[in-house]
C-alpha cells in the first residue's frame, strides 16, 4: 500500500481530484488562460506538451515520488490547474506540496488558499506527516510570498540546485511547515478563505 493513496479532497467549490489523462484538454485550456508555460520558473506545460506532462505525473506516482491533483471548480466542473504531493518519504512521513500553477484568471483569489487548506489538512490529519515541506525557484518572489504567507518557515537555500525549462541551474528556496505550527496555520486559512466569501 502506498503512503499517499488516491483521494478526492473538496471544501466549498474548490476540489482536488487525481490527475488523469482525461483532464488533458482542461488543463491546456487553464495554461492558456494567461499563457503560462512562457514564465521559465513554473512548470506549466505548453499546449503540445500538456499530454507529456501528465504522463510524466503519473509515471512519478508508480514511483511513489509524486501525487498530482487536478484543481477543479465544483461548480461548474473547469479545470483551474494542477497541484500536487512530491518528494514523498514514507519513512518519515514527509510530502512537499508544489508543482502547483493555476489558471491566471484565478490567481489570487481564494483558490490557492483551499487547495493549501485540503493539502495541509489531509497530509497532517490523515496522512500523519510530522512536517510539510516546499521548494521554489529563488527568481520566484510571488511564490516565496505566497508560502510565507501560508506560514511555513523558510529552511534555506540550496545552491545550483535545479535546471530551469530554458537550461538555466536554478538556487532553490526550501520551506517546511510543522504539524505543531498547523493548528494555528489552519485558523489562519479558515479565516482568509471566509474573507474571500
Amino acid at each position: 500500500m502506498a503512503f499517499v493513496e488516491p483521494v478526492t479532497l473538496q471544501q466549498g467549490n474548490v476540489r482536488l481530484e487525481p490527475l488523469t489523462l482525461a483532464h488533458e484538454e482542461g488543463l491546456r485550456q487553464a495554461a492558456a488562460d494567461g499563457e503560462l508555460w512562457n514564465l521559465r520558473i513554473t512548470s506549466v506545460p505548453a499546449p503540445d506538451a500538456t499530454k507529456a506532462y501528465i504522463e510524466t505525473a503519473l509515471a512519478a506516482h508508480e514511483q511513489g515520488q509524486r501525487f498530482a491533483f487536478a484543481v477543479i471548480d465544483a461548480t461548474t466542473g473547469r479545470v483551474l490547474g494542477s497541484t500536487s504531493y512530491h518528494d514523498i518519504v514514507p519513512a518519515v512521513r514527509r510530502v512537499e506540496i508544489g508543482y502547483t500553477w493555476y489558471a491566471q484568471s484565478v490567481q489570487r483569489t481564494h483558490v490557492n488558499t483551499t487547495a493549501k487548506l485540503l493539502l495541509l489538512a489531509h497530509a497532517f490529519d490523515t496522512l500523519g506527516c510530522p512536517v510539510v515541506g516546499w521548494r521554489t525557484d529563488n527568481l520566484n518572489l510571488a511564490s516565496q510570498r505566497a508560502i510565507e504567507r501560508l506560514g511555513a518557515k523558510k529552511d534555506g537555500v540550496i545552491r545550483r540546485q535545479a535546471l530551469r525549462r530554458d537550461g538555466s541551474i536554478r538556487d532553490t528556496v526550501m520551506y517546511s511547515m510543522t504539524v505543531e505550527e498547523w493548528p494555528q496555520v489552519r485558523e489562519r486559512l479558515l479565516r482568509r478563505i471566509e474573507s474571500h466569501s
